[in-house]
């Protein structure tokens, strides 16, 4: 889908939005004012962020589409859902073009990019696996046009639009199903991004096994699907400077191993690579934008199947850290995959900062549901950090304590570390465990995003299913924070 931006509406539009703030339905000019204010009394509109109302008006023998567009408060958020409304309207109506005029109002050019924003976001699909989609089901929108008082703002916009093309590589890479999408294949995915300088380097099974791998490549011995860790190094910073690390857990399918899952709702853990699939859509974004930083996108990418040769609960693996862990529940094995990620990452790039982000525990469902992504961090600044790049870019965190007095939980009798703890404070044992694989020294922050990587239900900027979660926080944590 284009986006355009002008300085007025043209005279041969034929669908035409107006953005209206909550409450002000009454402020609206302009010759088709009176019939745009009948079609709000009849629809109820009143501005609310999201909220559309249509009605048409005839200009000789023609008609033209006119839509209002609730952007509620006006802020960044409601004017995203505003243009995700939009998208969302249109998309499959038979429409194949549609001018946005923000002229009569005060917006300004945030206010325009953030509503082109959230029409961009709204527009991603999949549609690769369905031959017998209705014609009136097929995606018709091609143009959106935004006429304002900033005018042509299409350097700006091509920032924007490049995270939006980083959120629908995740969504992409999340949605896949599992006989597409495997560890070798999402290397494939990955591999456009040489194209922005991106410097790609992967290693293959008998590489980690070299480097000791041992707890990642215990994950993925019952698969016939071979594993691979890929890096995606962007060295847009000053030549030398540290850079901020970035490690996906990255199953691209999860049965739960020999501790097999529950069959009902299994074939959801297609999303269990939302990390890993965050992890390179912000690298997209951050390279696409052509950030002023120094950093590398690390994902750990292996199946966890029940073969004859998996791991079994009881088995003793030995980290590349040299740390050994008792595996007492095969399921949870993404923190096996991070944890010698993590260690190659620090070796490899001797980062100032790592940010982890994993689908890692059912138990972070169980506290915060959809709403926010939880996090664990051994540095206040960089929590608050991504406190705040969460808040700004509506992929919300919040904060859980880590603690030495969890630490008995995953204490090992026979080993240094076992990879589950206890029933209780699931999320948080989770976190604990990848804390004992951090440098000394090292500012580190882990995302447990399970709830977040797949909705069930359409969220501000998406349809339900991949959500894309993650991509837009770290990319604002780098602009914010990291970019000089």
């Amino acid at each position: 889908m284009d986006i355009q931006f002008v300085a007025q509406i043209g005279a041969s539009a034929d669908v035409i939005a107006f953005p209206v703030r909550k409450g002000e339905v009454g402020s609206l000019a302009g010759p088709h004012a009176a019939l745009l204010a009948a079609a709000a009394a009849q629809a109820r509109f009143e501005g609310v962020a999201g909220a559309v109302a249509e009605t048409v008006a005839l200009d000789g023998d023609a008609a033209k589409r006119l839509l209002l567009v609730g952007i509620g408060e006006g802020s960044v958020h409601d004017l995203e859902r505003g243009g995700a409304a939009l998208t969302a309207r249109l998309q499959t109506s038979g429409a194949s073009a549609v001018s946005v005029d923000f002229t009569a109002t005060k917006a300004d050019e945030e206010d325009v990019l953030a509503f082109a924003m959230g029409a961009k976001l709204r527009n991603w699909r999949l549609d690769t696996y369905r031959t017998k989609l209705a014609d009136t089901a097929k995606p018709s929108l091609e143009t959106i046009t935004i006429a304002s008082a900033a005018g042509d703002i299409s350097e700006r916009w091509a920032g924007y639009s490049a995270v939006a093309d980083g959120v629908a590589l995740t969504q992409t890479l999340v949605a896949e199903p599992p006989n597409i999408l495997y560890p070798e294949s999402f290397v494939e995915r990955c591999q456009h991004l040489a194209d922005l300088g991106v410097e790609l380097e992967i290693l293959d099974e008998r590489q980690m096994k070299a480097l000791g791998m041992g707890a990642l490549l215990g994950v993925a011995q019952g698969s016939t699907r071979p594993p691979r860790l890929l890096a995606m190094r962007w060295n847009g910073g000053k030549a030398g400077e540290a850079p901020v690390v970035f490690v996906g857990k990255g199953v691209t399918f999860d049965t739960g191993g020999i501790s097999l899952k529950p069959g009902p709702g299994m074939d959801m853990m297609k999303w269990d690579m939302g990390g890993a699939g965050a992890v390179a859509g912000a690298i997209k974004a951050i390279a696409g934008r052509k950030a002023k930083a120094n950093v590398v996108g690390v994902v750990g990418l292996v199946e966890n199947m029940p073969d004859g040769n998996a791991q079994r609960p009881g088995d003793i693996v030995t980290t590349m850290s040299g740390q050994t862990v008792e595996v007492l529940n095969t399921d949870a094995e993404g923190r096996l995959v991070l944890c010698d990620a993590i260690a190659w990452a620090q070796k490899s790039y001797d980062p100032r900062v790592i940010v982890d982000l994993a689908t890692l525990t059912g138990a972070m469902v169980i506290s915060l549901g959809h709403e926010y992504g939880g996090m664990f961090a051994n540095d206040d600044d960089l929590a608050a950090k991504l406190l705040g790049a969460g808040e700004a870019s509506g992929d919300k965190l919040w904060r859980f304590p880590l603690s030495p007095a969890y630490d008995k939980l995953i204490d090992s009798p026979i080993a240094d570390i076992k990879n589950i703890g206890p029933r209780e404070a699931g999320s948080i044992t989770a976190a604990q465990f990848l804390k004992r694989f951090v440098n000394e020294g090292v500012a580190w922050a882990h995302l447990d995003i399970a709830g977040m990587a797949w909705h069930d239900k359409d969220g501000p900027t998406y349809a339900k299913g991949a959500t894309g979660y993650g991509v837009r926080l770290l990319d604002r944590l780098i602009a914010d924070h990291f970019e000089g």
